[in-house]
């Protein structure tokens, strides 16, 4: 019974092993993985730039005039609108 329990030990202790070694990749597998491109952002468009500008300056007039909630959020549809 004390053998049994000793071999069951020690395959329950060295199984992670194993199963670490099945688990892993072969470096070809690795390789292709690595030699996948970036994504890269596009430059934002003239459009976006000229949004960005006109939140920018909406947001910095609504903080001047301290609006807050409700207020704010019409002032900004407004301000954006226009």
């Amino acid at each position: 019974m004390r053998e049994l329990i000793a071999v069951l030990c020690l395959v329950l202790a060295t199984s992670p092993f194993a199963f670490a070694q099945e688990r892993g990749k072969s470096g070809a597998e690795t390789a292709v993985k690595a030699e996948k491109p970036v994504k890269t952002r596009k430059p934002p468009t003239e459009k976006q730039l000229a949004h960005r500008h006109k939140m920018k300056d909406c947001n910095r007039e609504a903080a001047d005039q301290k609006l807050k909630g409700a207020e704010r959020k019409q002032f900004m549809k407004t301000c954006l609108k226009s």
